[in-house]
């Protein structure tokens, strides 16, 4: 039997995911206790911990990709995160897309928030069978989550939609608003449902659809994620596996999706009684994380998932956090991570360009002009080394014939008579981020 693409409608007689092959297991490692000082004295507050100041967190993002069939070169398919480019408003031209496929990722901050944006998107192969290019839905739908996260709670009249009159499917309306938020905390659903909104309205996406994980890191150390479909995330802590997203399908190699249906092929599937699937923003899994000094976060597309394990994705990142210094040994066989961790992720100086300003920016500060993510230049930092690292050992299983691949025990699940050997050939897409808190405190793990 031959898997090629996704499918984009719904089949029949098929087994359930099972999640439980590409996910494994791994012990949490809760956090380390804090010891408050006391007070002295008589007074109201004799007694009591002082309030501590408001722990800081930051994020130090970058992207890694390679498309299909497509050579990869580490020092040029690779993003290197800056908070003070500027995000244009209208998508991308096809140009100026990085080559990473049908995947897509975005990485924006939030308004003057303080937080990041970040989120992949995997277009759905399946559209190919109708002349669809399935890089205009994930390409535009990352793009116009990075305006919307970089434009948050600015007034902005020239990005107001008329109301909306496209719908997904037949009876499955996308009921998000058009407004940047003034005035509202902007979650990773949210910002899901207007970046899908605006590919609605965008009258150059015919048809295509998309999976998505899109991820709100805040200054306060936590982590907001929404996944719809089968991209998703793990998070990395003191060489364990913390936590991970679950996939989500409908059947096997159908993930959930947001979709765009042209009204030629809803009369088709009237007429002979089949269906698309309909999945909306809503339905995404939404998780609450609370996040550390020296975390790692992965964010990725299937073509991560489907070719290594969430071991495996440890044993990559702790080689090259222990190798760089950020993870280090300490008496007792524990890890924990270095005090200064800006020393491995701090960018070099950005390159300047002028002609992306956008119209409008956010309050302050004014910021440069970025390079687009196609043009950027390679980045020696901790993250993009993660993420170079991580995406070429993806590329390298999906292209080995013999190895045991997630996608193969997945195979083997659904289909027990059939035999798949070896990776999944795929597009690949990886955004890691490195979380530094201002002030830590020691914390460590057995290794």
């Amino acid at each position: 039997m031959k898997f090629t693409s996704r499918t984009n409608f719904l089949p029949t007689g098929f087994k359930a995911r099972l999640s439980s092959h590409i996910r494994p297991t791994a012990p949490n490692h809760a956090p380390a206790p804090r010891h408050p000082y006391v007070t002295t004295g008589t007074g109201p507050g004799a007694g009591r911990p002082p309030m501590a100041p408001k722990p800081r967190f930051s994020y130090d993002v970058a992207a890694s990709f390679i498309g299909k069939g497509l050579p990869y070169d580490p020092a040029t398919h690779v993003y290197q995160y800056n908070p003070y480019h500027r995000v244009q408003r209208a998508k991308k031209s096809k140009r100026s897309r990085p080559q990473s496929g049908h995947d897509a990722f975005f990485v924006s901050r939030v308004g003057d928030t303080g937080a990041v944006a970040l989120g992949v998107t995997d277009g759905v192969g399946g559209w190919v069978e109708s002349n669809v290019d399935p890089a205009d839905f994930s390409h535009a739908f990352c793009d116009y989550m990075a305006a919307r996260a970089y434009y948050h709670g600015v007034a902005d009249p020239d990005h107001q939609q008329p109301p909306q009159t496209r719908v997904a499917e037949d009876g499955c309306k996308n009921k998000s608003g058009n407004g940047n938020g003034n005035g509202e905390t902007l979650s990773a659903r949210r910002l899901m449902e207007r970046g899908y909104s605006d590919v609605l309205h965008d009258r150059s996406i015919h048809a295509g659809g998309s999976t998505a994980c899109v991820g709100i890191l805040s200054p306060d150390g936590t982590l907001d994620a929404a996944n719809l479909g089968d991209s998703g995330y793990l998070i990395l802590r003191l060489n364990g596996v913390h936590s991970y997203s679950q996939p989500q399908t409908h059947a096997f190699n159908t993930p959930f999706q947001l979709s765009v249906i042209p009204p030629s092929l809803l009369t088709r599937m009237t007429t002979f009684g089949g269906r698309g699937v309909c999945d909306l923003p809503r339905d995404a899994d939404v998780t609450h994380k609370s996040l550390q000094h020296g975390d790692v976060l992965v964010f990725g597309t299937d073509g991560l998932w489907d070719n290594l394990f969430n071991q495996d994705v440890l044993h990559i990142a702790s080689r090259v956090m222990v190798a760089a210094g950020a993870w280090q040994m300490a008496e007792g066989g524990y890890i924990r991570p270095a005090a200064d961790l800006s020393r491995f992720t701090a960018p070099p100086a950005p390159s300047l360009r002028d002609d992306a300003a956008p119209t409008t920016t956010p309050p302050s500060p004014p910021p440069p002009t970025p390079t687009p993510a196609a043009e950027q230049p390679p980045a020696r930092t901790l993250q993009s080394a993660l993420a170079v690292a991580i995406t070429s050992a993806a590329r390298a299983a999906s292209l080995d014939k013999k190895t045991l691949s997630p996608f193969g025990k997945e195979v083997h699940a659904a289909y027990p008579n059939e035999r798949w050997d070896g990776g999944k050939v795929d597009d690949i897409c990886v955004v890691v981020a490195v979380v530094s808190e201002d002030n830590t405190s020691p914390i460590k793990a057995r290794l």
